[in-house]
Parts: C-alpha cells; structure tokens; sequence
C-alpha cells in the first residue's frame, strides 16, 4: 500500500540504499508512530512494502483502571490499524505479550523470527535496545528495551539460523538474511533521514491513538515536541525536518561512518 504523497512535490535527501520490503518491530501501538513515523510514511510513499510487528497488547497504556484490558487492548489495536493506513503500512500483525511484562525470551524472539521469515524485509526499524540517560525515560521503558534487544537477536542470529527453532522450518518458514536495522539514535545518532512534509503525517498518525489523549484538552499542541525534534534533527542533517537513526548494517564488519543526506 502506497502512502498518499505529500500534495506538493518535493525533493528529499537520498536514502542510504534501496529497500524493496521493510517491517517495524515494537512494544506497543502507537510506538512505531513516535519512533519511525515520517521515515515509514516516506518509505511506503516510495514504494516499500511495510509490516508493523506489535509485540505487547497495550493493556496498560490508559488513565481509567475501570476499563476491561480486553476492551482497552480492542481499542488500541483499532487505533494501530487506522495509523498504520494512514502511513500505508501493508499489515499489522499484533503478538499479543502482555502489556509491562514483555521479556527478552525465547518465546519472543521465537515469535519474532516468525514474523521476520515469513515477511521477509531487508530492513527492520525497531526501539533502541540500550537504556538512554541522555533522552527522557520514557524512550527507556522496559518493553522497548526488551522489545530492542530481542527484534536484534531475532535479526541476528535467529533469523538466518537453519538450524533455530525447526518447528519454524517444518511451517514452511525458510531462514532469512536482514540486511539492516535502525534504531532510534539517542546518542548514537549516524543517519538522518529527511522527511519534509512527511513529519506532518507522523503527526496525524500519532493522533489515530484517540485513547491516549483521553485527558488532553489540545492532543496535537501536546505533540509539538514531536515537530520540535524533528526540525532539530533537520538542523543537524541540513534539511528542514528529519529522523535520526543508529543504522547497523548486519553484513557489515566494521562500523560505517555517518550517513548525513546530502541535498540535492
């Protein structure tokens, strides 16, 4: 599914390489959106086909402890889909783990590996695995870190590994080699990726998750950290909007240097 274009046509600094399939791994609905959102409406406006991967139910993320998790996690899951149409994702396939319980285990990389046979993308977005003192907390939260580490040790080595899980290979799910993962830079930050008009859909996407602005008088003047932050990025990438990335690529043997896009 093809994101619409942005209605005037713009020219955005290059990507580091072409991707044909792309899937996003994380914790809760309404994650991808903050972390990867401009960058995944861009990717899917250029052609790329896209997965979301949500690992947990979203059980807990309400103000009202009056609501049913079944009733709640309904909600978000329908919210999810409508932001993941909104930036032309193709599917969203939801794990179903738990909502603050997530765990770093076998049953979640075995899961994850599932998922990555089966959509086979040569790139994954997903949360930074490593606990930020730079960044605020929230980017730190225990599902993202255990959602991080295990999407990566899903990629490598799992994924690619015959020889990991053989129930996998009995479902038809031959391995499969990612070619890179982006993770949220923090402060290892070595690949902007410019955005233009696309960090205004991240934006009504974010806004898809109705439930979690329940309390606010004014959800999008609450969300104008998010353009703030990217416009930052942008500075630093030379370009008006952009996000920022550590890119790892898996073949690779030693780390590539910074991948700031030039302009045109």
């Amino acid at each position: 599914m093809l994101a619409e274009p942005p209605k005037d046509e713009e020219i955005l600094g290059p990507l580091p390489r072409s991707f044909s399939r792309a899937a996003v791994i994380a914790a809760h609905p309404d994650d991808a959106e903050y972390s990867f959102g401009a960058t995944v409406s861009r990717l899917a406006s250029e052609g790329v086909g896209i997965t979301y991967i949500v690992c947990t139910d979203g059980s807990q993320g309400g103000e009202d402890p009056e609501v049913p998790d079944a009733q709640l996690t309904e909600t978000r899951y329908t919210e999810q889909r409508a932001a993941a149409k909104h930036l032309g994702v193709d599917e969203v396939v939801f794990l179903g783990f738990r909502d603050g319980s997530l765990t770093n285990d076998i049953a979640l990389r075995r899961a994850l590996t599932r998922e990555i046979r089966r959509h086979r993308p040569e790139l994954v977005l997903t949360h930074q695995p490593l606990r930020s003192l730079v960044f605020p907390i929230g980017a730190s939260h225990p599902d993202h870190l255990a959602a991080g580490e295990a999407a990566l040790s899903a990629v490598y080595p799992d994924a690619r590994n015959p020889r990991a899980y053989p129930e996998l290979l009995a479902e038809g799910l031959a391995p499969h080699v990612v070619d890179e993962v982006w993770v949220p830079g923090h402060e290892h930050t070595d690949l902007f990726v410019d955005v233009g008009t696309h960090a205004q859909r991240k934006v009504e996407a974010i806004l898809c998750h109705r439930s979690q602005f329940a309390a606010s008088a004014d959800p999008r003047a609450d969300l104008a950290w998010v353009t703030d932050r990217m416009r930052t990025n942008g500075t630093a990438a030379g370009c008006a909007r952009a996000e920022a990335f550590k890119r790892i690529v898996t073949g690779s043997h030693a780390a590539p240097g910074p991948q700031v896009a030039p302009r045109p």
